[in-house]
């Protein structure tokens, strides 16, 4: 039976002292484990019975047991509890070396076993709800329409997408202001062809979403690389003469950078835009997750007339569904509407019908609630994990951080090294055009298990560590 250590190593805590609570901890125990006090597979308390002994909240002592985890330093069996880790060496920073995180050169991974710390890829629910199966079997006992599909999607969707994002966006919009697409890329694809003429020029964050310039591109049409700061899109830098003939921006969350697009700047984006008779597109790829900040409004409830409004439901249901929504003024949407029935570009009737019922039980919105306590969880131990290696920036909302490497680090090396090892990650440097700056990793933490989050962030540091 394994031993229960809490009484044998007892840990102070001085409330007194300049380091947080959580880290306290975390080097209390550690610094056990690596003098064998405490032993490879002695079981740790609970973080209730923990933070009882120690008169803490069991958020400082889960904060702790996250940040070992991920370190090596502690492993979890499943129903029956956390254990110290089997470590061999140490490295002078105090990480253990051997099998929880090996310096050693990484082993070619399992096929099929590799990591994905890439942004983009939800965390979806590992078993249906009720919700979810009730959905599909209200599809499979209706009648399909007759003749084809609505070009502008099904109206009982068009109406319940109104609503919602009246209530949780703030956008006033009629259902004939919302056209159903197959996510924001398809959305933009459509706002594309039919609005535009090849030639024009379309201003595309820089470093920024690679979709989006692929999308420009395919469209025949040019890309003016718009830089972008700590905050998001520079508008002082847009041009005021020549000026582009759109601009596709994230400003809830910035791609891959993470800033969140200030009210001032949002309003002088807009200003910009109404002055040089510029369509902002708004692509809100994540917006519903936001973490210890207040929602800024959208570029859309700001200015209805010279902003299309890109939303999706792959953030919350998951990518394969294929569903999520542009929003304009009623005549761009019926011109977007004849583009798409011109070349047979239709939505599908049984995943707008689903997402009906969906929207109708507050499926949505249940899941967007238990996907943000899940994300801010990964994302505390993200930070923890990630900050001895550079600055953490674009934490406040959704489902990726970037990581700023010092100078001179070569964050394309780091992600060839963490591939080696098993765990995909973004460069920043991969996503940049004709913008100089720091390089950096884009790490996601929505799309992979628990465990597995855990696992990659140790593979990650290990690549992160100073070699020689």
């Amino acid at each position: 039976m394994p031993r229960n250590v809490a009484a044998e190593l007892p840990v102070v805590l001085d409330r007194a002292a300049g380091a947080a609570l959580p880290q306290q901890l975390a080097d209390g125990l550690r610094d056990r484990v690596r003098t064998g006090e405490l032993r490879p597979g002695w079981r740790l308390p609970s973080t209730r019975d923990l933070a009882r002994q120690l008169r803490v909240s069991r958020a400082v002592v889960q904060a702790a047991y996250d940040q070992l985890h991920a370190e090596g330093w502690l492993v979890s069996r499943v129903g029956a509890g956390t254990y110290a880790a089997e470590v061999g060496t140490h490295s002078g920073d105090g990480r253990p070396r051997g099998r929880a995180t090996s310096r050693t050169p990484a082993r070619p991974p399992d096929p099929g076993r590799r990591i994905s710390l890439e942004p983009g890829v939800p965390w979806t629910e590992p078993v249906p709800t009720a919700t979810w199966r009730r959905a599909w079997r209200e599809v499979s006992a209706a009648t399909p329409p007759p003749g084809y599909p609505d070009p502008a999607g099904l109206p009982e969707l068009r109406a319940v997408v109104a609503e919602h994002l009246g209530r949780v966006r703030g956008i006033a919009c009629s259902p004939d202001e919302v056209l159903v697409t197959a996510g924001t890329s398809h959305g933009l694809r459509l706002l594309l062809g039919a609005g535009f003429r090849p030639g024009a020029r379309v201003g595309v964050e820089d470093p920024g979403y690679a979709a989006a310039v692929r999308c420009v591109r395919a469209a025949g049409m040019g890309v003016l690389d718009c830089p972008v700061d700590a905050d998001g899109l520079v508008v002082a830098a847009l041009p005021a003469r020549r000026a582009p003939a759109a601009v596709y921006v994230t400003p809830a969350h910035q791609y891959p950078s993470g800033g969140r697009l200030p009210a001032a700047r949002r309003q002088a984006l807009v200003d910009w835009a109404r002055r040089h008779d510029v369509l902002v597109v708004e692509d809100d790829y994540d917006g519903e997750f936001r973490y210890d900040v207040a929602p800024l409004p959208a570029l859309a409830q700001l200015d209805r007339g010279n902003v299309v409004y890109l939303g999706t439901a792959s953030k919350t249901i998951g990518p394969a569904l294929r569903v999520g929504w542009l929003v304009a003024e009623a005549h761009v949407v019926r011109t977007i509407a004849r583009h798409r029935a011109s070349i047979g570009d239709l939505p599908p009737w049984p995943a707008q019908r689903a997402l009906v019922a969906l929207f109708r039980d507050g499926h949505l919105d249940h899941a967007v609630k238990r996907a943000r306590r899940r994300y801010a969880e990964r994302r505390r131990l993200v930070c923890d994990v990630l900050a001895p290696y550079g600055t953490v920036a674009g934490s406040d909302a959704g489902m990726h951080v970037t990581l700023l490497l010092p100078e001179g680090t070569d964050d394309g090396a780091v992600r060839r090294a963490a591939a080696a090892a098993g765990v995909d990650v973004g460069a920043l440097s991969d996503l940049r055009r004709t913008s100089r700056g720091p390089s950096g990793l884009v790490v996601g933490y929505g799309s992979c298990a628990d465990t597995e989050l855990a696992r990659g962030l140790r593979v990650l540091a290990e690549a992160l560590e100073p070699k020689g």
